[in-house]
């Protein structure tokens, strides 16, 4: 009977919840998109190669996607089970609630396990194939540097705007200005085409490109007095095909740099981290004593300057502040002042120095154990989800969508608030990792006891009744006609 039973309600749960993952997974990466489609349509990239980055981008998403899912199926299969009056005919057979909600509970933990395997295993490997290929995509595809209708000046020494980029691989080009910014002793270049394309140059370091219809204005007499400029005009040439060649060494070699990141703290595994996290507090204990020792003797300079009665000159030859009248206080004062702003800024210098040792650090534990904490909270999750769907005994997507939304979006909060303060430093990156489900746990229990108890928690009757000798004091008794 009890096989029957167990299974019988892990269908009623895996019906909503493979409908709510594919939807939620689908709403996120939607929303991946909408940030980066901009960067790649149209602009060389093709739409295999854009779906593929996507795809690596998004996996991340479903640590965060499966909890949500949990909590939202949970509410939907038992509020279902009380809708059609199933969780009370389970009751008067004597099956108590929580050994309905046990063979659940168990599928809850094996997701939470997996969750944690594919987040620790899994995504760190796909966020390396999305790195690399953001990088290869920096060092092929020159033409993403560029967005039609804007001016960029990505390429050093040029200044670029191309109307429209058309074509495939985003090679063709229309209504193209070129303003090259001229130096000392340079003079000042614009080019404006009618179109032009991208070209393979034979050195990959540079960036070819060929226009057509258009002009060369050169401006030989940049600097100069307007009278002269007034005699000798600028130099106009006009061009049926011109082929430039942009020096783009630099923009390849800062991609290079920037992707080619071996212990990037995203790529590695939960006991991989513990290395970066040690390496990175050794770092940050060896800023801070730096910091601290330049801040301490530089105070002790400043505190040495203002107590003159601290020096080893004769009591004669010592002088108090007070004593001293005219521009010498006036100057006395003035260099103390000036010392003091001067530490005053070296202090909010050293702050700037330690916000992104502090921040990176936080960055990293936080990563690490969120690997743990999101499991964590899949079994939070349940608890709520099961408990509120056996009170409120409503399916479908109505009352349970809302309430699910309302609470993930407490967590969601709750989660980045304790993130922002950790990266500021301000409290420990462990307990902000842990803190959200410190907080929401406790809520749970109490919903499983409530559900357990029965609990007329959403009736409004209740809270009616209860309210009730409060409203009758604002709320004016009518007669009734037949005594009036």
């Amino acid at each position: 009977m009890f096989k029957i039973l167990d299974r019988y309600i892990i269908k009623t749960f895996f019906g909503p919840f493979l409908f709510i993952f594919s939807v939620l997974f689908f709403i996120f990466i939607v929303n991946i998109i909408w940030i980066q489609l901009g960067q790649f349509m149209g602009k060389g990239l093709t739409t295999l190669q854009i779906m593929k980055l996507l795809f690596y981008l998004g996996v991340s998403v479903i640590s965060m996607v499966l909890p949500l899912t949990i909590l939202l199926a949970s509410i939907m299969s038992f509020g279902e089970l009380g809708e059609r009056y199933e969780l009370a005919a389970m009751k008067a057979a004597g099956i108590s609630l929580t050994r309905v909600m046990m063979p659940l509970l168990g599928v809850t933990t094996v997701l939470a396990i997996l969750l944690y395997f594919f987040s620790n295993n899994i995504i760190p490997d796909f966020q390396r194939k999305a790195k690399n290929m953001l990088f290869n995509i920096a060092q092929t595809k020159p033409a993403l540097n560029f967005t039609p209708g804007q001016f960029i000046d990505q390429i050093p020494g040029f200044m670029v705007k191309f109307d429209k980029i058309k074509g495939e691989e985003g090679r063709d080009l229309e209504g193209i200005f070129i303003h090259k910014k001229a130096g000392n002793f340079e003079n000042q270049q614009t080019i404006v085409a009618e179109k032009g394309k991208f070209a393979n140059a034979k050195n990959p370091k540079f960036m070819q490109l060929i226009l057509y219809n258009g002009y060369v204005v050169e401006d030989s007499h940049a600097g100069k007095a307007d009278n002269v400029r007034a005699k000798q005009p600028d130099q106009t040439t006009k061009f049926d095909t011109l082929i430039t060649h942009f020096d783009i060494s630099e923009l390849i070699d800062k991609a290079i740099e920037k992707e080619q990141i071996t212990d990037d703290y995203r790529f590695e595994t939960f006991t991989q981290l513990f290395k970066t996290i040690d390496k990175a507090k050794k770092e940050n204990t060896k800023t801070i004593d730096n910091v601290s020792n330049d801040i301490i003797s530089q105070t002790n300079a400043v505190v040495t300057y203002m107590d003159k009665n601290k020096t080893k000159a004769p009591v004669k030859s010592q002088y108090k502040l007070d004593s001293i009248k005219g521009d010498k206080k006036l100057q006395i004062l003035t260099n103390a002042y000036s010392r003091l702003n001067d530490l005053k800024a070296n202090l909010d210098s050293k702050n700037k120095e330690l916000d992104p040792s502090i921040k990176y650090f936080s960055k990293v534990v936080l990563y690490q154990q969120r690997i743990v904490t999101y499991s964590f909270t899949c079994i939070i999750f349940f608890m709520i989800g099961a408990s509120l769907g056996s009170i409120i005994r409503k399916g479908g997507m109505g009352v349970p969508v809302i309430i699910a939304i309302v609470i993930f979006i407490i967590f969601y909060v709750i989660n980045v608030g304790f993130e922002n303060v950790a990266w500021s430093g301000k409290m420990d990156p462990y307990l902000a990792a842990w803190l959200p489900n410190i907080i929401l746990f406790p809520f749970g229990v109490w919903m499983t006891y409530k559900a357990l108890t029965d609990s007329q928690l959403f009736d409004s009757e209740k809270y009616k009744a209860f309210f009730k000798p409060i409203t009758k004091i604002f709320i004016k008794q009518k007669e009734h006609k037949r005594y009036q």
